[in-house]
């Protein structure tokens, strides 16, 4: 597990958009091509307060270097408040495309990990960003009555809920609609934060979507552009794309 992507050296930001006067409505732009669709991202941390987006900036700045502009958005992490944290989210990913016009193509993949991964699995079924064209979740917490009995983060679903999971279940996406647009889900093997498990529960109830199991990749591996991992991930992020293949027609 690449511990240090957190706290590595990374160059800062090209643009900070911001859109409110909180220090938690902004996000941070790496800016690449604009003949690429925007890729907007969530960052993890167990909707904790001591985790910010900046810990993706590692990330952003290979996925500019990759051609996409890369936007890492920032939300409110306030325990037991969780639509707090969803209304951030849901603004940031219908003015962050718009600020950014001429930066990109006007499609936009939302690409979250870990807590992030449940924030964008929940954008892509009741808050898609404007231009959404796909979601790609990173280890996903996406089953959060499954992550609330395992205790998974130290019980990190029931601080962020206030409350057991089946208290908020049109928060579990398991459990919520299908996303309208493509999902693709990418879990490491070896990921003893999030397990694999996780993912295949998404799966198991959303068919449509999509996942990659990458071995020998653990929890932190998928955000870190150093790791073997990161050219799946850049891999997965470039293909959920790419046009699905139609379900056969039955005769």
């Amino acid at each position: 597990m690449t511990e240090d992507v957190l706290t590595r050296p990374a160059p800062e930001p090209d643009v900070v958009v911001s859109w409110g006067p909180g220090p938690d409505d902004v996000a941070e732009v790496q800016l690449g091509g604009d003949d690429r669709p925007l890729v907007l991202l969530i960052h993890g941390g167990f909707w904790r307060p001591q985790y910010d987006r900046r810990h993706l900036r590692a990330m952003s700045h290979a996925l500019a270097a990759e051609g996409w502009t890369a936007a890492a958005i920032e939300y409110r992490r306030i325990p037991g408040d969780p639509d707090a944290t969803l209304a951030d989210v849901r603004v940031a990913l219908r003015v962050v495309p718009v600020e950014l016009r001429g930066r990109h193509d006007g499609r936009v993949v939302v690409v979250g990990h870990s807590a992030g991964g449940h924030l964008a699995l929940w954008a892509a079924s009741v808050a898609p960003a404007s231009g959404l064209a796909a979601t790609v979740a990173l280890a996903p917490v996406a089953d959060l009555a499954g992550a609330d009995r395992e205790l998974l983060g130290s019980g990190a679903v029931h601080d962020f809920l206030g409350d057991a999971a089946s208290s908020r279940i049109d928060l579990d996406p398991v459990r919520m609609v299908s996303a309208m647009q493509p999902v693709t889900l990418v879990h490491g093997a070896d990921d003893d934060v999030v397990p694999p498990r996780q993912s295949q529960a998404y799966v198991d109830a959303h068919p449509t979507a999509r996942l990659e199991v990458l071995d020998g990749t653990g929890h932190l591996d998928l955000i870190d552009p150093l790791s073997a991992a990161w050219p799946g991930v850049v891999r997965a992020i470039a293909e959920a794309l790419e046009p699905q293949e139609s379900a056969p027609t039955p005769s």
